[in-house]
């Protein structure tokens, strides 16, 4: 039977993770209710890094309008593939959504022009990734317990977290650091449910930016419609609407895209886990390659949706500029505290040490790292408008 094959309610498939079999927290806690996959994700929602995301930059910032994306909006995107992906293939579902939900806590704000202003202010620290931030937002910067920093997640969505784009080869030293005190195993794939959030973050994030470009006006649906991954869905949308107006054949296409890809997801799934026979979620973890992933077409179809996407939309003229002048901010924003770390909050301060140290440079990345896109632009009035108050 295939692995996605329908199951009586609550089958888990011999490679899912297990949750009575978890490796626990680093710090251990008495068990309640829940599943600690689903007290992880209880954990994520109620986090400030979570409730930042609503004010962080997805490709569009917050004044372009409402109805763009957002990082936060793009999670719960992901959270929803994730689960649907992970019931088909019979995984663990909470672990899944956790996944999801927590994979963008560490991304600053301006999106990806604000992480390339980060990195290149970082680099001679280690440089920045926002991947290795999201684990250090959930094992450190987060302080709402009194037993400890962050949020003491298991084992699994922490290795999940830190392996979101697969093994680790080079370790950022954060990352490196609480490795040491918690092994995740970094050189091996992640379980199942971890390859899922990772294949569902790349199908939100097309579909979406697909959506929100023909929007923005940036390109029309009819050249979108002529990519090879979207044709067929926007072919059968017309046929079944011949009159529909563009913005609602535009979201019925997208939707038929996105449906296209978690199917192809399913059976290329299926393929390879016949094909692998895992027993268990370390299998799946020793595997030479992912066991969740697009067939070969289906990849190099959706690279060609990318590479459509960014010489349409994220070079942009009107998005370049909304990336340059983010990038400024976050850079000066980095040079002034870096230089200057007593105009920190106290608490930063405190533990910034001296001015232009690697010390402060780490500091002072966590800051800017968690700050939303408008507390991001006030600062940096604050600390650059002689006529705004500090």
């Amino acid at each position: 039977m295939s692995a996605a094959a329908p199951r009586e309610p609550g089958y888990r498939a011999p490679w899912a993770v297990r949750p009575e079999a978890s490796r626990g927290r680093l710090h251990p806690e008495p068990a309640d209710a829940r599943s600690p996959f689903g007290r992880d994700r209880d954990r994520i929602i109620h986090s400030r890094a979570f409730r930042r995301l609503q004010y962080k930059t997805q490709v569009f910032v917050f004044h372009e309008g409402d109805s763009f994306r957002t990082r936060l909006t793009h999670t719960i995107e992901v959270a929803q593939i994730a689960r649907s992906l992970a019931r088909r293939l019979h995984l663990d579902e909470d672990l899944a959504e956790a996944l999801a939900l927590a994979h963008d806590l560490g991304h600053p704000p301006f999106g990806h022009a604000g992480e390339e202003a980060l990195d290149s202010q970082m680099r001679p620290y280690g440089g920045f990734d926002h991947n290795a931030q999201s684990l250090k937002a959930v094992t450190l910067l987060e302080q709402r317990y009194a037993a400890f920093d962050g949020l003491n997640l298991t084992w699994e969505t922490l290795e999940g977290l830190a392996k979101h784009n697969g093994p680790v080869r080079r370790p950022t030293p954060a990352l490196e650091a609480y490795n040491r005190l918690h092994d995740l195993e970094l050189s091996t794939h992640a379980s199942a449910e971890a390859q899922v959030a990772a294949l569902a973050d790349d199908i939100a994030y097309n579909n979406h930016d697909l959506d929100d470009g023909i929007r923005a006006e940036l390109f029309t649906l009819d050249e979108a419609g002529a990519l090879p991954l979207v044709a067929d869905s926007y072919a059968e949308a017309r046929k079944a609407y011949p009159d529909l107006e563009p913005r609602r054949l535009a979201a019925e296409t997208v939707r038929r895209v996105i449906n296209a890809m978690i199917e192809d997801v399913v059976a290329e799934a299926g393929r390879r886990l016949q094909a692998l026979s895992p027993r268990s979620a370390d299998d799946v973890r020793a595997a030479s390659e992912p066991v969740v992933a697009f067939s070969r077409p289906m990849a190099e179809a959706n690279l060609v949706v990318r590479d459509f996407l960014f010489r349409r939309m994220y070079r942009h003229w009107r998005v370049n500029r909304a990336a340059q002048k983010s990038k400024r901010v976050s850079q000066l924003l980095f040079q002034l505290l870096h230089g200057g770390p007593q105009m920190l909050p106290t608490r930063w301060a405190e533990r910034a040490g001296e001015a232009g140290s690697a010390e402060c440079a780490l500091v002072v990345c966590d800051y800017i790292a968690g700050m939303t896109d408008r507390y991001a632009l006030e600062e940096h009035r604050r600390l650059t408008d002689p006529n705004v108050p500090g």
